[in-house]
Parts: C-alpha cells; sequence; structure tokens
C-alpha cells in the first residue's frame, strides 16, 4: 500500500483537530504557501505578503511560556527546506513553539501536550 502523501496527512489532522478541540478552531488554520504557481501569481503573493517556509498550521493560543504553536507537516522521510528553518528560527525568537511532525499520531501527540498540560 502506497504511504500517504503530506496533503493526506495534514487534512487528516486538520479533521481531528476540529473535533478534537473546538474551542480553538477560530485560532488553528492552514497557511496555503506551497504548490505550483506561475510568476504572476507568486510575484502577487510575495506583493501581499506571502514568505517562504512559513510553517504549515498555526495555532494561535499562547500556553507554557510560547506565544503560539507553529506546525510543519512532512510525510515520513520528508526534509525541511532551508526556508523552513530559517523560519522556524525566526518564529522561536519571539517565543514561539516549532515542530515538524511526520504522522497523524505525532500531530496528536504535539497538540495533546501543548493544549492539555
Amino acid at each position: 500500500m502506497k504511504p500517504p502523501s503530506e496533503r493526506q496527512i495534514q487534512i487528516e489532522c486538520v479533521s481531528y483537530f476540529r473535533m478534537r478541540y473546538p474551542e480553538c478552531s477560530g485560532v488553528f488554520f492552514s497557511v496555503p504557501n506551497g504548490g505550483a504557481r506561475n510568476a504572476w501569481t507568486a510575484k502577487n503573493l510575495r506583493d501581499e505578503g506571502a514568505l517562504s517556509g512559513v510553517a504549515d498550521l498555526l495555532l494561535l493560543v499562547p500556553r507554557h511560556g510560547f506565544a503560539g504553536l507553529c506546525i510543519e507537516m512532512k510525510k515520513p522521510g520528508g526534509k525541511v527546506s532551508e526556508s523552513q528553518k530559517a523560519f522556524k528560527k525566526s518564529v522561536e525568537r519571539f517565543k514561539y513553539k516549532y515542530v515538524v511532525c511526520y504522522s497523524v499520531d505525532e500531530f496528536k501527540a504535539v497538540t495533546a501536550d501543548y493544549l492539555e498540560k
């Protein structure tokens, strides 16, 4: 059987999160930075503030001394890009927690640890 794609993993994670933490649904969202775009669209998005490397999912809930949680989703074996490493470094300076999740189970553990402990 073919392993799930990053997109499939993220969809399952978002669905789980919205059911498990409905009180946070208005402050948990994806950042649609990926995907193929033509040069004109890419330029327009950059002009509007799009930033390469931004985490896939953001949770704007302060906990445990963190301002919020940034989650980068990867399929198993996926690699973090240089722009994603730069984003991680930037947000950690401002007290955001940044994690990379490679599975739904890892996502569940990270979000439970962040919100429930």
